[in-house]
């Protein structure tokens, strides 16, 4: 009976151990079959890596923010991409004293000549679409590299921290204020972002330093100055790499030399000579530091002004999230303040130089909302209403008189096609106020205020803008000796009206339009844009 007991058992045991190995075949086979479903699902749903509906919120909150913004920032914006693409494209118009001098590369106004041909060729090239399509493009570029942040911080850090840094990059005034507009600056930030997707930082999952090399590379063609914020960066992926020498011969050196190619290809092309405008950047502007041309400003500006400004009430944030943020980000503040330093080394600022690592500092502040507890939501709320009233009055209402303007000379346009009389304009503001040719896409005689710095070293110059501004009735009167040489329209600031007002009497000038500019009026630059037209004396008696 014993054995007979025993032979059960084991026979039992036997089957049990049968049936627990076929569970465990049909739990592997399940696993494997749901493991290949949610491949396939996830082929289908992502885009860039991540759920394609985070993507396309992404692209159409930029999309958003694109036509939210319609206020001027700085003439950059269109001198030194939009106004060289319409010239490049449609033959007329006017390059700045820079693209004589070679200063600056066609290769990034070669992105919206590309633009405008493709529209030309179709037969859409309106000057509304002229306007909007290279700025849509430039959001979605935005777009792309908002999402490589999130992307970035994931592997870094956990889900929840990313969507922080994610919120804080998405509701940042100043990003929304920059992000869409072309300005080089633009470019080189959304390069710097999408780089440091690929750049070998502890813990990331996306290194390739051919990726991150080339994009570093075409942000310098781009804009020089790019590489500022690299510096701390590529020291340190110079000192932890093993193969060093392989490092600097198959990877810095040989991107370097193929980037470069390509931008003195383009400019050989463009220039008719071999030229080198990196270098002829950088020794304008940093050697030479004649920049100062355009303004200069004490030491500390960046650290009391610039740098509070462009993070906003993001700032308190940010400092609590230096203290907070693990170690490994410790690089990332240390290529925010090197940039800091060596900005405030160069006597001309501008709040857009330091617009680069802007997204560097959504880190911190990203760790520091993730770590608050009972006032996170408190917290998020008052950075999103806090920056969005900053971002809607900074895009909607503070200067946008000058690119109001715009549409007025427009119909200047299709009205001197009806009539037999040609009008003419005479932008008397300061220099490169307005856009130009870019926004009107019609030959019409148009004039302005020029501003070339002396590149000849005499002492106190003065360019055009400034002698008129010494006194601007008798500089009229000097300059419009004769009726026929008068333009037939003016466009002034509001601040300037008292002080020609006798030559506006004298010559017929009557103002047909009052355009709002600004609240914040200072210097040259008015609270309103008078437009003024020459009536002529047979019209006058009518």
């Amino acid at each position: 009976m014993e054995q007979e007991g025993g032979d059960s058992s084991l026979f039992f045991r036997g089957l049990q151990s049968r049936s627990h190995e076929k569970m465990k075949l049909r739990k592997r086979k399940s696993a494997l079959y749901l493991s290949a479903e949610e491949a396939s699902a996830g082929r289908r749903r992502d885009l860039l890596g991540e759920n394609i509906y985070l993507v396309l919120f992404t692209v159409a909150l930029r999309i958003f923010n694109c036509f939210l913004v319609q206020t001027s920032f700085v003439p950059d914006e269109y001198w030194q991409s939009l106004e060289v693409a319409h010239h490049m494209v449609f033959n007329y118009g006017y390059l700045t004293w820079e693209w004589t001098e070679r200063l600056r590369g066609y290769t990034y106004p070669l992105i919206f000549a590309s633009i405008y041909k493709i529209l030309h060729l179709l037969g859409k090239d309106s000057v509304q679409l002229l306007i909007w399509v290279p700025r849509l493009a430039q959001a979605l570029l935005s777009a792309i590299a908002d999402v490589r942040l999130y992307s970035l911080m994931k592997q870094l850090g956990n889900q929840e921290t990313a969507r922080w840094v994610f919120f804080c990059q998405l509701c940042s005034w100043f990003t929304w204020y920059c992000c869409t507009r072309t300005l080089t600056n633009t470019m080189e930030t959304v390069l710097t972002i999408i780089a440091l997707f690929y750049y070998p930082l502890e813990g990331s999952k996306s290194v390739n330093s051919v990726k991150y090399l080339s994009l570093l590379a075409l942000a310098f063609v781009v804009r020089p100055t790019a590489v500022i914020p690299w510096i701390p960066l590529l020291f340190r992926h110079f000192w932890q790499e093993h193969r060093k020498l392989d490092l600097i011969l198959h990877h810095f050196l040989l991107v370097g030399f193929v980037t470069l190619g390509l931008s003195l290809i383009i400019d050989r092309i463009f220039f008719g000579q071999w030229t080198l405008v990196q270098f002829n950047f950088l020794k304008f502007n940093v050697l030479q530091n004649l920049g100062t041309f355009y303004g200069s400003h004490p030491w500390h500006w960046y650290f009391s002004q610039g740098f509070p400004v462009i993070l906003g009430t993001h700032l308190p944030f940010f400092i609590h999230g230096c203290f907070l943020a693990p170690k490994r980000y410790r690089i990332l503040l240390v290529t925010v303040l090197w940039t800091v330093l060596v900005y405030s080394m160069l006597s001309h600022k501008e709040f857009r130089f330091i617009y680069p690592v802007l997204p560097f500092c959504m880190v911190f502040c990203g760790h520091s909302l993730n770590h608050l507890k009972v006032w996170k939501k408190p917290a998020g709320s008052f950075l999103f209403l806090s920056n969005m009233l900053l971002a809607l009055y900074t895009g909607l209402v503070h200067q946008r008189g000058t690119l109001d303007v715009m549409s007025h000379i427009q119909e200047l346009c299709s009205n001197s096609h009806n009539t037999s009389s040609s009008a003419s304009v005479f932008l008397m503001m300061p220099c490169h106020s307005t856009p130009y040719y870019s926004h009107v896409h019609c030959p019409l005689p148009m004039r302005f205020l020029q501003c070339p710095p002396d590149l000849t070293g005499k002492s106190h110059y003065l360019d055009e803008a400034d002698v008129f501004y010494l006194n601007p009735l008798n500089w009229l009167y000097k300059e419009f000796h004769s009726d026929s040489s008068l333009p037939t329209h003016l466009i002034i600031f509001s601040v300037l009206q008292e002080e020609i007002n006798a030559f506006l009497i004298s010559n017929n000038y009557e103002r047909t339009a009052v355009i709002f500019h600004t609240h914040l009026p200072e210097g040259r630059t008015g609270s309103h844009i008078y437009i003024y037209e020459r009536k002529l004396k047979g019209r006058l008696s009518s």
